[in-house]
């Protein structure tokens, strides 16, 4: 990578996304940006910034630069917000963000076909690594509801229908990573997104506006195709809930695909099966668990709970009422206490808080 395509990159890997340096991530950006939209790209950070403001760093007149700064809103690999009657414009992470949101209209073009087969040639070679290099995750696996509500004390940040409480908009998007990958046929209108996020998504035509009800309905129509409700790992507030499969998704793909153990957090349940009512029936195995967890043999599953991930599925599908979820014996971490607290404290694991916080004051 040359010129000012690898000055935006570098600029992109300063985030705690990340965004390492690959001849596939090079050709990424040679789609995406336009040089003279990278001009513009290199004078913004990932805090929205005024037009005049970026015209002057940028050393282009100020109409040029809105012009490019609309471009990039519009092919969604620059984040826009209006305050106080003027709109701002800011870069995007790699991952959620330049990635996903292209996508998220369905693609089917050639241009995204050949995203996406460089998209999962990056995520193979460094992004995947690269996402879950820190100690602290940036996903989370949250559990169906239904199966950790129980006797056993569950947090607030474990209850989705606690976490929307928080939320003010809510918006449903298609799954960039089945768009992109392709790889089975789970259902795709199932990426939910919410507060200034979704009303940028919804405002540039990536995402609809939907209602509480309806983002509810979507979880449950997740969980009932065996999708695993993944979300930014902190306590605060939800950004987006993902409803991953693992042959498809950046964050389950992490560890089915390339067997990293801090690709995301798990939850704090897993997992167990009553023997005496195990029916041997075999779908906990064969149609939920979507990380190899559980084994049936003898007419009995078992559960290997250093592989469960905690996502409840399992539970839900069997008849018997044999799988619950339990929490698990061993320390979990809490999830950072805010968006801001968890996006410091992988920055400065991996090394570039001092990179990062710059940019999140131009």
């Amino acid at each position: 990578m040359t010129g000012r395509y690898r000055d935006l990159r570098q600029v992109l890997h300063a985030h705690p996304t990340g965004a390492p340096e690959s001849e596939f991530f090079d050709e990424i950006l040679r789609i995406l940006f336009t040089p003279e939209e990278v001009e513009v790209a290199l004078a913004m950070g990932f805090a929205p910034r005024s037009i005049p403001s970026i015209a002057q760093a940028a050393g282009v007149p100020e109409e040029e630069a809105r012009a490019r700064c609309e471009s990039m809103a519009n092919k969604g690999v620059a984040f826009s917000r209006e305050k106080g009657g003027e709109m701002g414009y800011a870069l995007l992470p790699t991952i959620p963000g330049v990635f996903e949101f292209p996508f998220m209209r369905g693609g089917g073009t050639p241009m995204h076909e050949r995203l996406g087969r460089l998209w999962q040639e990056y995520h193979r070679q460094a992004m995947g690594q690269e996402f879950a290099a820190s100690q602290t995750p940036l996903a989370r696996v949250i559990p169906v509801e239904e199966t950790v509500t129980a006797d056993i004390e569950v947090m607030p940040y474990e209850q989705l229908c606690q976490m929307l409480d928080r939320v003010q908009t809510f918006a449903l998007a298609q799954c960039a990573c089945r768009v992109s990958v392709g790889g089975c046929d789970k259902p795709r209108d199932v990426c939910l997104i919410f507060d200034r996020t979704a009303e940028f998504l919804v405002d540039r035509g990536f995402a609809r506006r939907i209602t509480r009800a309806q983002a509810e309905d979507t979880l449950r129509r997740a969980e009932e195709t065996a999708l695993v409700h993944t979300a930014n790992n902190s306590q605060d507030r939800l950004n987006f809930v993902c409803n991953c499969c693992p042959c498809c998704c950046t964050i389950l793909r992490g560890l089915t695909e390339l067997h990293l153990p801090n690709a995301f957090a798990r939850s704090r349940w897993r997992a167990q099966v009553d023997a005496a009512l195990c029916r041997g029936c075999g779908v906990c195995e064969e149609e939920r668990c979507p990380v190899g967890a559980i084994q049936v043999g003898d007419g009995l599953a078992r559960v290997e709970t250093g592989r469960c991930i905690g996502c409840g599925l399992c539970a839900t599908a069997c008849q018997a009422g044999a799988v619950s979820m339990q929490l698990w014996q061993e320390p979990v971490a809490e999830p950072p206490a805010t968006v801001a607290e968890m996006a410091m404290q992988v920055a400065a694991e991996k090394g570039r808080l001092d990179e990062f916080l710059p940019l999140m004051m131009r």
